[in-house]
């Protein structure tokens, strides 16, 4: 089963305390693994559109504020890396590279972050720094495990639902209460 373009929504159970509570878009997946962005946890404390900007050099037009850039933690795979999920208003001179789902494209290209800076970027970015990897079969045994479950991919809750809300709202997209959860797993 493909996954890419699903939704990875984190179990009460799951054991690593990155991805506690945590929505993943899955970006590609295929017989050599998987590579999915967080889209629900706010990079560390004091990082965001204009500290990056600054740190990368990039010429920010006046009046530009970054303010639709969300900068999240994308996972743990190299950190220093960062990937934009964006709305597919850009580039407006070409197709995009890489559509996720419908709504959503991915880009990890410098040019997009200088086009965002001169105020010529995506109605709507999240900026992932790092990403979540998978090597082949493991995420499939996660799921198994009960460690994740999946939904659609979804334009709307990846890029405008807020951060302390996507865990739940996707959760609920699925018919499920958040509380009804159980962190145990088991096999009837």
């Amino acid at each position: 089963m493909d996954l890419t373009g699903m939704l990875l929504i984190a179990m009460p159970g799951m054991g690593d305390p990155r991805f506690a509570h945590a929505v993943v878009l899955v970006c590609a997946h295929s017989a050599q693994g998987a590579m999915g962005l967080v889209v629900n946890k706010p990079a560390a404390p004091g990082v965001g559109w204009a500290v990056l900007a600054e740190q990368l050099g990039l010429a920010v037009e006046a009046g530009v504020t970054g303010a639709g850039v969300s900068v999240q933690f994308g996972g743990p795979v190299e950190p220093g890396r960062g990937f934009v999920l964006h709305s597919p208003d850009w580039p407006l001179d070409r197709p995009p590279l890489l559509q996720v789902v419908p709504g959503v494209v991915l880009t990890s290209t410098r040019d997009i972050l200088e086009d965002i800076a001169a105020g010529r970027g995506p109605e709507r970015a999240l900026l992932a720094l790092g990403y979540a990897g998978w090597g082949p079969g493991q995420l499939e045994a996660e799921i198994g495990a009960n460690g994740w479950l999946t939904g659609a991919g979804d334009a709307e809750l990846v890029l405008g639902v807020a951060n302390l809300k996507k865990w739940d709202a996707a959760l609920r997209r699925l018919g499920v209460d958040p509380l009804s959860l159980s962190a145990a797993a088991g096999r009837a």
